[in-house]
């Protein structure tokens, strides 16, 4: 029985409306032959998790350039933890200091792309770490 495609969920919390890089890498995914879904902007933590959960996605990508991510990313594994969706890896990338990093990282959040990660690499992290449910 062949192995069920990477199922990717790109998000944009908060009130940042910049969305052209997470259009880009849902494109990029999807070239890549993930399954994308796509909430669009201006999501909550609680709508990001739940819909998560309801498309049963193997990893959520969060795009924050607001610079809110300190609270939305830890916040979002947080309710899929809540949600017994702890099997959902959540990556988080857009203006993020360096110095954010380690924080993010010790809230659960497995890798962070900053400005200048190319595509490719993005998706080899995500074809190294990811297995589908």
């Amino acid at each position: 029985m062949p192995e069920r495609t990477i199922r990717v969920m790109v998000a944009k919390p908060g009130l940042d409306g910049h969305d052209r890089g997470a259009r880009i890498l849902a494109r990029c995914f999807r070239d890549a032959g993930f399954e994308v879904v796509y909430t669009g902007c201006h999501q909550t933590p609680e709508q990001i998790a739940a819909a998560a959960v309801q498309e049963d996605v193997d990893l959520v990508g969060l795009s924050c350039l607001s610079g809110a991510h300190r609270a939305l990313f830890p916040r979002v594994v947080e309710l899929l933890r809540e949600k017994g969706a702890a099997d959902i890896t959540v990556i988080g990338g857009g203006i993020i200091p360096e110095q954010d990093i380690p924080l993010l990282r010790e809230a659960g959040i497995k890798a962070v792309f900053t400005p200048g990660a190319s595509l490719e690499s993005i998706v080899e992290w995500i074809n190294s770490n990811i297995k589908p449910h």
